[in-house]
């Protein structure tokens, strides 16, 4: 039974949050009631980016971080920030009613490689912890928004291109457990009327944090290794196609997609992708802002992962339903990376070299 304190809508009302003519590119501007936001998982890849375009939105003290390791420094000082086990029932229903949430945003999950390592713990958080949110966003009328992937299709899969319905049969744990949280998201939506929502991603390539265990990693390091020691090794072969797409265009699809009246959706699940390029063509790319740079090819267990994957993803649904389009192509992405990681390294090459100098000086003394 739901105390009367706790605030809770009905689908009615947490429809009336969004309009999509509300959504626009000015991404600091929101004119509906500004909604309360759980992010879970907070520290990965998405969820920091996320959490500042959102707190831009609808004000910082509505949106909520929240991973179960310390913030850093510059994460704890942007905004809320609470500890959050995603096995912890009780932990959660605790914030959600403390904190009136209106939406989650559920994040926690082992990635693809990195749930191979370790498939009894990928079990339990990209499992378990689904189970959890989507018990409390149906007892408390909340909007849940969790993320899918190319690893949710497998091999007998069409790849090429890789449309919104079709068989699926991942070969992975985290693609079984994402096969897993759109049919049970699905369900959840038809069964009780909670409001799920979800988009496959795929490979999400951003300068603002780390590869965090993925297949299509490749595509950040390369990035990183340009600038620093002018070689690049692939764990993919040259000729492996996959989809990929900026991290700005992630972010900016969730937001657009969580606004969206439930009546403009015409299904709970879409593809969403902006580019597709194998390993050779991004080497090419990258080549035209560092000309020096020296790539080989030296698969390793990740490459059987990706041969299971979409080489293109057909995201014609959404942009037909809901709008969406991208902004960044392959040179749009080679531009903004190089443009945004490269005074990083000239900044630590010009310390290393003060650093070497002060040495210098200090034994010639």
């Amino acid at each position: 039974m739901i105390k009367p304190s706790v605030r809770c809508f009905t689908l009615l009302n947490v429809y009336r949050f969004c309009n999509i003519s509300q959504y626009n590119d000015d991404h600091t501007k929101y004119e509906g009631n500004k909604p309360r936001v759980l992010i879970t998982g907070s520290l990965g890849q998405l969820g920091t980016g996320l959490a500042s375009v959102m707190r831009k939105r609808y004000g910082v003290q509505n949106v909520f971080m929240s991973d179960i390791i310390k913030a850093p420094p510059n994460v704890a000082a942007s905004g809320p920030y609470v500890f959050a086990d995603i096995l912890d029932f009780k932990r959660l229903q605790e914030l959600i009613v403390t904190h009136n949430i209106d939406w989650i945003v559920h994040f926690s999950a082992l990635l693809s490689a990195v749930g191979e390592n370790n498939v009894p713990l990928a079990m339990r958080v990209n499992i378990e912890g689904l189970h959890n949110v989507l018990e409390l966003s149906k007892q408390y009328k909340l909007k849940l928004f969790v993320p899918s992937t190319i690893g949710a299709f497998g091999p007998d899969s069409p790849r090429n291109p890789t449309p919104d319905l079709t068989i699926q049969r991942p070969r992975t744990i985290y693609g079984v457990s994402k096969v897993h949280a759109e049919l049970m998201g699905e369900y959840y939506y038809h069964r009780f009327g909670m409001d799920f929502r979800s988009l496959r991603f795929p490979g999400v390539i951003s300068a603002d944090t780390n590869p965090g265990g993925g297949t299509t990693d490749y595509a950040v390091h390369i990035f990183h290794d340009a600038l620093q020691t002018g070689d690049f090794t692939s764990f993919l072969r040259r000729d492996t196609r996959l989809p990929m797409m900026y991290i700005d265009d992630c972010l900016r699809s969730v937001v657009q997609f969580m606004e969206l009246p439930g009546n403009q959706l015409k299904q709970r699940t879409y593809n969403v992708t902006a580019m597709s390029f194998t390993p050779e063509e991004l080497v090419a790319e990258v080549r035209k802002h560092v000309p020096h740079l020296k790539a080989k090819y030296e698969a390793d267990s990740r490459q059987k992962i990706a041969d299971t994957w979409p080489e293109v993803f057909d995201d014609s649904n959404a942009r037909a339903d809901w709008g969406w389009k991208h902004d960044y192509d392959i040179k749009g992405l080679c531009d903004i990376m190089f443009e945004k990681l490269r005074p990083v390294y000239d900044t630590d090459s010009h310390l290393d070299a003060c650093s070497k100098d002060g040495k210098q000086k200090l034994s010639a003394a």
